[in-house]
């Protein structure tokens, strides 16, 4: 049988080749940073990581992990409820919820996993999820893994989710899933609006902010701080492999019975190994670092500011906002991927995205921005864009 299956798949790969859609993994030579070395030996300016506040590498970070694995081992060999819970997971779980303002948090693998088992174990088929049509590909496995009821509401259209709500008036429960910010475009979900429509209709509010934490809002407590909604979302699910150190991990925070429901329901925690002592210890090490002070996510906002603000002025076309996700609109598949390829000649490390991770006809550069990144490597990177974009003829 895999001889047929070989030849098909061989065929769709070519396929995906010549529409200039293939993702080709490009391999790191160094440590996570805003400068890297790719295998060539070619050193470069990253922007296209998530590493928001450029703790992936920072010294108090990696000391705290090998600080936690000298006192908790590499790893647990067990799922939490038979003998994978150490103290330093609840200390992580009550300082999760206190960083975030929740009353209880429960860890998982990954925030992908957070996603996949926080739908299942509430809503069954005399519920509704109503959900962002661009939401995360985990939010949409979760909400498959339920039997509950399904409606997409048009990208943060609430006179659209105000229909669905309307429309599922008679559900035993129903809750409305958003992104917090939505990863391709960096724009943001309108959460007062959103919980506003939770109060009139009775639902409940869940929010991925796996692009905010740690770094939006004043104290960089996350989406719910920057939308002033602090207390009224009911789920947060997020990461710790982005901003807050960008190893892996994931939690979900919110109300302490919905908490303690997943932690008896919840299939990814019930069955995955628990989370490693290196990544607990590290991101407990983080939140303090971000309880301590915001200079990180001050530098990053102000980063985030001055790159719009110049890419703009040379004639790019981007998706406006203020988050550090800065997509540059292209719209051709093959261009975007032959821009990436002509910046990382010029030291610039950028991916280009197309169909299937974003719609097709709107493929981009999506440019991340780091604390990390001096303003001198900001200028680097826009002289490598205008030079790239005139050679191009995108720009004139």
């Amino acid at each position: 049988m895999f001889g047929k299956m070989k030849i098909d798949l061989q065929n769709q790969l070519q396929e995906i080749r010549d529409a200039g859609l293939y993702k080709q993994e490009r391999i790191i030579a160094s440590s996570q940073g805003a400068r890297i070395q790719v295998q060539s030996g070619q050193k470069v300016l990253n922007f296209c990581a998530n590493n928001y506040l450029g703790l992936s590498g920072h010294p108090r970070v990696v000391a705290a992990a090998q600080k936690a694995m000298e006192q908790w081992g590499f790893g647990l060999s067990s799922v939490r409820f038979i003998c994978g819970t150490q103290e330093i997971h609840k200390t992580l779980e009550a300082k999760v919820s206190q960083f975030l303002g929740t009353e209880d948090t429960i860890l998982y693998a990954a925030c992908f996993d957070a996603n996949g088992g926080v739908f299942e174990p509430f809503f069954d088929k005399d519920c509704a999820i109503i959900t962002d049509e661009l939401n995360h590909a985990s939010i949409i496995d979760g909400i498959r893994l339920a039997k509950a009821q399904r409606a997409i509401y048009k990208h943060c259209d609430m006179t659209d989710l105000e229909n669905k709500l309307q429309e599922f008036a008679a559900a035993k429960y129903r809750i409305i899933a958003t992104d917090g910010v939505f990863s391709m475009d960096g724009d943001i979900a309108p959460l007062q609006k959103i919980c506003n429509l939770a109060d009139k209709y009775d639902a409940l509010v869940m929010v991925d902010d796996c692009h905010a934490t740690g770094f939006m809002g004043k104290r960089g407590r996350g989406i719910t701080e920057h939308c002033d909604v602090m207390g009224r979302v009911d789920l947060i699910t997020t990461t710790f492999g982005k901003a807050l150190g960008g190893a892996s991990g994931g939690c979900v925070s919110g109300r302490k019975e919905l908490i303690e429901f997943l932690r008896q329901k919840s299939r990814p925690y019930l069955f995955s190994n628990s989370l490693a002592p290196a990544i607990t210890g590290a991101t407990l090490a983080v939140l303090d670092m971000l309880s301590e002070s915001t200079v990180l996510r001050d530098k990053l906002e102000e980063n985030t500011t001055y790159f719009r603000e110049k890419i703009s002025g040379l004639g790019f076309d981007i998706k406006p906002g203020i988050h550090p996700i800065v997509a540059v609109m292209l719209y051709d598949e093959k261009k975007a991927h032959q821009m990436a390829e002509r910046l990382l000649a010029e030291d610039i490390y950028v991916i280009g995205f197309s169909y299937p991770v974003v719609p097709r006809g709107l493929a981009r550069i999506r440019v991340q921005i780091s604390a990390a990144h001096e303003k001198a490597d900001l200028d680097k990177l826009l002289q490598a864009f205008a030079l790239v974009g005139r050679e191009m003829q995108i720009i004139k």
